[in-house]
């Protein structure tokens, strides 16, 4: 990758809808490179342009995030089991306390309830959990924000 692949990723960044028009003019490249670029890191796998949805607006009000201590053995098949649940919307492998930071989006305090006594902590492996359940959202980004050499994040 070089400066125009990440200038191009900090525009798209901030508005993943932009127009590839629009991208060039600012960058004073064709919109051609502009689309190869943007083809390139997407079948790279290094982009992925997605649309971000409140999921409060979609009536999931029981927002958490879980920590979980798993027993020794095998942390990533332990991890991808809890993966393949539908109320999990993320899911690290961290250090300290607790071996996985598991986000998860419920509907309600029962269905919230349901998903960690009858799913989450069913899964073999499984030691401890702990809930923290989420009061207020300050900030949502997925990625991180733009943070390359040479360009200026207040533009």
């Amino acid at each position: 990758m070089d400066e125009l692949d990440l200038s191009i990723l900090a525009l798209l960044q901030t508005d993943g809808r932009r127009p590839f028009t629009d991208i060039a003019q600012e960058l004073g490249v064709s919109e051609g490179t502009v689309r190869n670029r943007v083809a390139k890191l997407v079948e790279k796998q290094v982009l992925h342009i997605v649309g971000l949805v409140d999921p409060t607006s979609l009536g999931f009000n029981a927002p958490a995030v879980v920590g979980v201590s798993v027993a020794e053995g095998d942390i990533e098949q332990i991890a991808m089991k809890i993966a393949s649940y539908p109320e999990v919307s993320y899911l690290i492998m961290v250090s300290g306390e607790f071996d996985l930071i598991v986000e998860v989006l419920c509907k309600d305090r029962e269905h919230l309830a349901n998903f960690l006594n009858y799913q989450l902590r069913k899964v073999a492996g499984v030691e401890r959990t702990q809930t923290f359940m989420t009061l207020r959202t300050f900030k949502m980004a997925y990625g991180s924000p733009p943070i390359f050499p040479n360009h200026n994040q207040d533009e």
